[in-house]
């Protein structure tokens, strides 16, 4: 695999995209979870950031004590799998959005913050949020449609995660595959793209693994363990 040098640097921790990252189809495979569990055994900070809400990743993710710090809805929501706390990091969903939307036959997921859809419906939630004159942006992620507050998304969730690591954005390694993972990524101070990551993304990150999906997530966590060993 391919890598651009960017000097020496010690990486204390790994963030990580779950859907196209991490899981294929919705499920993390057994030689991923193994890959994870060999980070924290080296002693480094596991970060998962997701635009999914918590209750639809416990549906289908059982490993949460794998990560320090989740990221849930798209940079809304900070949960610590250990203590259980959460944390909102943005104002909760605008009910005039959800009732108008809902008027007209589009369908939601609502969560504490985010509230989501699918495309072709982006335009119809474009023009409502207009309407109705509400401070938020749309943020894709392949079919998905995110509505968050604007200053809300993946890279302001991570920062609040890495304040209470006591870590910055220099010692971490972002791993994703979609549109909402730019805003992360672009921040840490290594940035990976999985070989089945959007073409736009691959060309704005420093490596595109070989392996696909979760095989990906473990080529670079195997890279950093054998290159980068924390002191």
């Amino acid at each position: 695999m391919m890598v651009k040098v960017r000097g020496t640097m010690r990486f204390r921790a790994i963030a990580s995209d779950y859907d196209g990252t991490l899981a294929r189809d919705g499920w993390v495979a057994p030689d991923t979870l193994a890959g994870l569990k060999r980070a924290r055994q080296s002693g480094r900070k596991l970060i998962l950031v997701t635009g999914r809400e918590l209750s639809s990743l416990r549906e289908v993710f059982s490993s949460f004590h794998l990560f320090d710090w989740i990221v849930a809805e798209n940079g809304a929501l900070l949960h610590n799998p250990v203590t259980l706390d959460e944390r909102l990091l943005c104002p909760a969903p605008s009910s005039a959005l959800v009732a108008n939307l809902r008027k007209q036959g589009i369908p939601l997921s609502v969560g504490k913050c985010v509230v989501a859809t699918v495309r072709p419906h982006d335009a119809a939630v474009l023009r409502t949020i207009e309407e109705l004159n509400l401070s938020l942006q749309v943020i894709f992620n392949k079919e998905s449609v995110m509505i968050l507050p604007r200053g809300t998304d993946k890279s302001t969730g991570l920062s609040a995660a890495l304040a209470e690591l006591g870590l910055s954005y220099q010692s971490v390694v972002g791993i994703g595959d979609a549109e909402n993972d730019y805003d992360f990524l672009g921040r840490c101070a290594f940035s990976v793209a999985v070989a089945n990551a959007i073409s736009t993304l691959k060309q704005c990150v420093d490596l595109v693994t070989s392996g696909s999906y979760g095989a990906g997530v473990t080529e670079v966590i195997n890279r950093l363990i054998e290159t980068d060993r924390l002191s």
